[in-house]
This record gives C-alpha cells, sequence and structure tokens, in this order.
C-alpha cells in the first residue's frame, strides 16, 4: 500500500511539473499594448511616459519587447528559451546588447535576470545594463526593473505598466 501512495504521489508531482507554466509562457501572456511610467532613481534621474509592445516572433519562440518613449530611442528585448534556461537580449540605447540569463523564476509572479555578457560594449565603463527584474503583478499590470551601470555608478529604473 506505502509504495502505490508513493509511486502516485511521485507520478501527481511529475504530471504538476510537466504542467507548469515555461517562464517563456509567462512572457507569451504580454502579448499585446501596454502604458504606463518610467522613473531613474540613482546616478541617472528623470521620469517619463513610455509605451511598450510585445509581441511573437520565430514561430513563437521568442517574445520580442519594445519600449517606446518620445524622444527617446526605442529599447528592443528578445527573450527565448536556450536548453532549459530563459535567456534575454536587450538592444540598448546607449548602443550595446547585453545579454541575460533568468537567474531566479516565480511562476506568475517574477523573473529576474542577471548579466552574462554584452556585446559592442565600448569599455567595462560604458553604459550598460547588468539587471532585469520583471513583476507580473496580474494579467494587466506589471513592472519592469533595469539595473544600469555608467562609469562605475549604478542607476535604477523602474517601469511601472498596465494593459492598455
Amino acid at each position: 500500500m506505502k509504495k502505490i501512495i508513493l509511486i502516485t504521489a511521485l507520478f501527481l508531482t511529475s504530471a504538476a511539473f510537466l504542467n507548469a507554466a515555461s517562464p517563456l509562457d509567462q512572457l507569451k501572456s504580454l502579448v499585446g499594448s501596454w502604458e504606463g511610467t518610467a522613473k531613474w532613481t540613482g546616478d541617472r534621474t528623470g521620469e517619463y511616459n513610455l509605451e511598450a509592445v510585445y509581441s511573437l516572433t520565430g514561430n513563437g519562440s521568442a517574445v520580442v519587447e519594445n519600449l517606446i518613449a518620445e524622444g527617446q530611442t526605442t529599447m528592443t528585448s528578445v527573450y527565448h528559451m536556450d536548453g532549459g534556461s530563459l535567456r534575454m537580449t536587450h538592444f540598448c540605447g546607449a548602443g550595446n546588447q547585453p545579454r541575460l540569463i533568468a537567474s531566479s523564476f516565480k511562476e506568475g509572479e517574477k523573473i529576474s535576470f542577471k548579466l552574462v555578457d554584452v556585446t559592442n560594449l565600448s569599455s567595462p565603463d560604458a553604459p550598460h545594463v547588468t539587471a532585469v527584474d520583471l513583476n507580473l503583478q496580474s494579467p494587466d499590470t506589471m513592472s519592469i526593473t533595469f539595473t544600469f551601470v555608467s562609469n562605475s555608478k549604478t542607476s535604477v529604473e523602474l517601469i511601472q505598466l498596465h494593459r492598455k
């Protein structure tokens, strides 16, 4: 009897794991248009309105995020799986491309990314993103936190978005 209970428990645990949404599936739920505000703190300061547009590309294998603010360069990030790891490449207004990997994932809540490397970085002190947190607060509300380093000084950009 104990063996049957143990086998049943293992089967149910495995089934729940296989049915759990992947981090990329969570991001696919963002597809559409969003609007909100961005606020810088730290070495860089300022506040502005912006729009975000999420779409799928690569036959649904990647999520494209475009952050659009009047008078500023559009920033694009692409989220995709690499085996079992969620990756992010951020095409920054600074002209470089930080590549990040999800370091933690809490389904339906938060995905944290840490820096792997940066392509087209002119020097180690050049401005670049070092970390990103996505907080999925509800199906229609989210925030994105970018940690940005320039000349060894840190700034944080908090973006609050709601679905249009």
